[in-house]
């Protein structure tokens, strides 16, 4: 085994050990499991390698990092209500951010993919990748929910949301 696969298999075991280790507020919707080639068939192709392997759409590329109605951020995948959109703010990443999910909306676990330690976070519901938690964000929280814009779509106040994806 090469040092390479030494380290890959440590840094699964660390994140493994570490999900979930926190979850806020009231109990969120019955999780939802589905194989990753269901996911795959179901989600446009950068949907999936976003909530699904965790990849990053370019900085400035989503149109939701400058929706500024007032809505609520649901999961690309599953439809679960994630961010309401008076918690979201302009953090000048390019991506959209916010200092707080909606109660038991998100799971976190530790990443180390880029050998220091961060924050990652998904969708309580189905486990599709979100975005890091980062300490820069503003009052009162002081956190920023790091968001892929691919991860979420916006239902503007006064649409009917989505039915939860069974």
């Amino acid at each position: 085994m090469t040092r390479r696969h030494w380290l890959t298999a440590l840094s699964g075991l660390f994140a493994a050990a570490a999900l979930p280790i926190f979850a806020r507020g009231s109990a969120a919707a019955p999780a939802l499991n589905k194989a990753k080639a269901e996911w795959k068939r179901l989600l446009p192709a950068d949907r999936y390698d976003v909530l699904f392997e965790e990849g990053t759409e370019p900085s400035g590329s989503s149109p939701l990092d400058r929706e500024k109605r007032d809505g609520t951020f649901i999961c690309a995948a599953c439809s679960q209500p994630l961010f309401d959109s008076s918690r979201k703010y302009d953090s000048g990443t390019g991506w959209p951010s916010f200092w707080e999910p909606l109660p038991a909306a998100v799971l976190t676990r530790t990443d180390y993919k880029l050998i220091f330690p961060r924050t990652e976070y998904h969708c309580a519901r189905c486990g599709g990748h979100q975005g890091h938690i980062f300490k820069d964000g503003p009052k009162p929280t002081g956190l920023r929910y790091c968001n892929n814009g691919l991860a979420l779509q916006f239902v503007a106040r006064g649409d009917k949301l989505p039915e939860l994806r069974v």
